[in-house]
């Protein structure tokens, strides 16, 4: 079992390994759980340990992040008159992790809540940093919220219940964190199973990443924007698709991009690097549309500052930077993009 411990903004836990539903402590005061339909079992095993009175379960997938359903979970909440001293248990994968630290940050304007990531995306990405929210038909996650849960428990044994292709895309966010931190051995996936051995510990060492880099920078003011690195043209390809596209694949074609652009500015070429991730990963095909059909997703971007739309773009494993860049050179690779699909 690993274990982990997050310092800034505020202190709690991160435990990864089989049986860490053993290890979690019950907090004090009402409880009410949301949980992802498909991890049902483990969700009623934790309900009846710690006698879990109300309970929600949701199909997962981006169709959870809207307003609607956002409003459903809060309606919910009211009506079985969860007090402020409640805490919001939250199982399931990246989609219902960020509903339900949304509804968590804002229901009573603030419950504390306990995440169970049962996904490798929710344990690598979605269940650490505080991000929480859900989309707009206008963008991915342009509604949303800074609120740090008070622990998280990843349960292995629920990624053996995956599909591969739903195990593989979470490890893109793993291979990720690998080229921020100049990290090969989290640039090395594709031997990776819910059985392989290293696992565990390979989970531990991407999600440590991650902790760094929010601790430096919690609130996203700097150093945390690395962390977007293949999310710019990412997010716009699966608001373009409606979210047909599974975010893991979105941002394994953001990544290929970044990597043409850091090409373009002189930068090591990586491009050979995440075309072995995309052939492993094997991803339906993304849309394709012409530049100019992409921009309104782009400019609505949450990373915007001002007018400008900053780019994480590598220069190599380790050295990243962040910046706006010219139309003109954007419209190049992604030309170069579409070429090499």
């Amino acid at each position: 079992m690993q274990r982990l411990e997050v310092r800034e903004p505020r202190p709690y836990p991160i435990l990864i390994g089989e049986g860490v539903l053993q290890e979690a402590r019950r907090p004090e005061g009402p409880l009410a759980l949301l949980y992802d339909t498909k991890v049902a079992p483990l969700a009623e095993s934790l309900a009846e340990a710690w006698g879990v009175e109300h309970r929600l379960g949701l199909e997962g997938g981006e169709g959870a992040k809207t307003l609607g359903t956002y409003g459903r979970v809060l309606s919910w909440l009211a009506g079985k008159g969860l007090p402020r001293n409640a805490t919001l248990l939250v199982m399931g994968g990246g989609t219902l992790t960020d509903l339900g630290g949304f509804v968590a940050a804002t229901y009573l304007r603030g419950l504390s809540y306990l995440s169970f990531p049962t996904t490798t995306l929710a344990v690598v990405d979605a269940s650490v940093g505080g991000k929480t929210g859900i989309n707009l038909p206008e963008g991915k996650n342009l509604v949303g919220a800074f609120h740090f849960p008070i622990g998280v428990y990843a349960e292995l044994r629920a990624l053996k219940t995956l599909p591969p292709f739903t195990f593989k895309e979470g490890l893109v966010e793993a291979f990720k964190h690998g080229l921020i931190a100049g990290d090969e051995a989290l640039m090395q996936v594709e031997d990776l199973t819910p059985e392989s051995p290293r696992l565990e510990a390979y989970l531990a060492r991407a999600v440590a990443v991650k902790v760094a880099v929010t601790e430096e920078d919690p609130l996203e003011k700097g150093k945390r924007r690395l962390l977007n690195l293949g999310h710019t043209l990412g997010h716009a390809l699966e608001a373009h698709s409606r979210h047909a596209l599974p975010h893991g694949a979105a941002v394994a074609y953001g990544l290929l991009f970044a990597a043409l652009l850091g090409r373009a500015l002189g930068g090591e070429d990586l491009v050979g690097r995440v075309e072995g991730l995309l052939h492993w990963l094997s991803p339906p095909p993304p849309p394709t549309p012409p530049w100019e059909d992409l921009l309104p997703y782009l400019l609505r971007d949450k990373k915007k500052v001002s007018e400008s739309l900053l780019w994480v773009v590598p220069l190599a494993p380790g050295h990243l930077v962040v910046r706006p860049l010219p139309e003109g050179l954007l419209k190049e690779a992604y030309a170069l993009w579409r070429a090499r699909l």
